[in-house]
């Protein structure tokens, strides 16, 4: 069913309001009342079509939690433990008493996530840029200069190796096998672990035929686990254990003919569209996860598109679709495109597209911008270390896309708060020198930015 707009809060002589508890010059104030809350009401209602069930959760307790959860890197479950503690978060989220119990089960982000999908969590990019506007962060100018760049977003999976690949999955089909009442000729649970231990000590002192002729023994296991299963088939009835167990033989199939130098490997049974991406990095080959493009502001770093690239594509074919995306997030087109030399054969002809080191047709003021390009490295640090671009814990294409759009949220938060905060700085000391009687020089401009933000 439909959130339902909460009732109107009446005074409680036994309890303060959060606006009498809490110090309103605080950033997080400020950025509650820069974030236009009636969007999310209003869009998000489209993917409740039902009318009949309990109301659903706010939206703005949802989009908020998703903003602070992005924006200092927690978890579910951390981020509504900390939510009942704080009441800078409460205020944040739309209360107005303080509220001493969970706002909301943490399974409940999973099915909000789940239900409003990519196309919800734009929205909520969308809104991080227009907060950014009303900061005075975003110009009208900077959307139309952005820089564009790609980066991996790991994948929640160990790294993947041929003999723990084939322990767990003849582990798994040994459990789905006891579930369906199947009887195992051998289930190999006591040689198959201490061998998948040796093929490891084996590679480890550089014993490699020993190591191969123990991995070849171990993908024997798994295979006559898996055709005795295949051959009893037939004696699970239908239903979802059954199908459970038909995607799991078919997926250890694909795990078995696959050869060391095929394309779209399996390396991971629970997440089976995990790419190997390698970047170039000295100190890291390869990287299992999905590629994830990200635009920014040429000036400042604001991020105005984030999408994550299943199948790890070229670089040059994705630019296209990152500036669809920053038109689509933005109502504006962007004028010029700045980016590194991995995107050349891009094929855009809508959008001037400059590539680092170019000399053509490249003017001084171009030039100087194209010395910025390299700023998003920074940017995508800062998502990694201090957001949660580093490791995406969600399920599938799906959540890869959705955790992505949310990393680019949280990074604009926090980008919006430290302006917010430098702003509040700024403000006391202005006051403090006015008190004092000492002459401030500081830009018109500055300054009726200061006053207006503390207004």
């Amino acid at each position: 069913m439909k959130p339902r707009k909460p009732p109107a809060e009446q005074d409680d002589l036994l309890r303060a309001r959060l606006v009498e508890m809490i110090d309103m010059r605080h950033e997080l104030v400020k950025l509650a009342a820069l974030i236009d809350w009636e969007v999310f009401e209003r869009e998000w209602s489209e993917f409740f079509p039902s009318h009949t069930g309990r109301p659903a959760t706010s939206p703005r307790l949802v989009a908020g939690l998703c903003y602070l959860q992005h924006a200092f890197a927690l978890s579910d479950e951390a981020v509504v433990a900390r939510w009942s503690e704080n009441p800078y978060w409460q205020h944040f989220c739309g209360e107005t008493f303080f509220q001493h119990r969970l706002p909301i089960d943490p399974s409940s982000m999973t099915r909000w996530r789940q239900r409003i999908g990519e196309e919800g969590v734009e929205w909520m990019l969308t809104q991080t840029i227009e907060a950014g506007k009303r900061a005075g962060m975003v110009k009208g100018n900077d959307l139309k200069r952005v820089t564009v760049d790609t980066t991996v977003m790991e994948k929640n999976i160990a790294h993947p190796t041929d003999a723990q690949l084939y322990e767990k999955a003849r582990r798994k089909l040994v459990g789905l096998a006891r579930e369906a009442g199947i009887g195992l000729r051998q289930n190999y649970n006591r040689l198959a672990p201490r061998l998948a231990g040796q093929v490891g000590r084996y590679a480890h002192a550089r014993q490699f035929k020993r190591m191969r002729k123990a991995l070849r023994r171990l993908k024997g296991y798994t295979g006559r686990v898996l055709r005795d299963i295949e051959r009893q088939l037939g004696k699970v009835p239908e239903g979802a254990l059954r199908a459970r167990l038909v995607e799991m033989i078919a997926l250890v199939n694909r795990l078995l003919a696959q050869k060391p130098k095929d394309k779209k490997k399996l390396y991971s049974l629970h997440e089976p569209a995990v790419d190997c991406i390698s970047k170039g990095k000295a100190h890291k080959r390869y990287e299992f996860g999905t590629k994830v493009s990200v635009a920014t502001t040429n000036r400042g770093g604001f991020v105005v598109g984030m999408r994550a690239l299943s199948g790890n594509p070229y670089d040059g074919h994705t630019l296209a679709e990152a500036l669809e995306q920053v038109e689509n997030l933005t109502d504006q087109k962007p004028e010029f495109a700045f980016v590194d030399r991995g995107y050349r054969g891009h094929g855009v002809e809508n959008v001037k597209v400059f590539l680092s080191g170019a000399r053509r047709g490249v003017t001084r003021t171009i030039a100087k911008l194209l010395r910025r390009r390299s700023a998003i490295e920074p940017m995508i640090g800062h998502m990694k270390n201090d957001g949660r671009l580093t490791r995406c814990p969600l399920k599938g294409t799906d959540g890869d896309a959705i955790f992505a759009v949310l990393c680019g949220c949280g990074h604009n938060i926090r980008m919006i708060l430290r302006h917010l905060r430098i702003t509040i700085c700024q403000l006391i000391w202005l006051i403090t020198k006015l008190c004092q009687g000492v002459g401030v020089a500081m830009a018109p401009a500055r300054m009726n930015q200061i006053v207006r933000m503390s207004a």
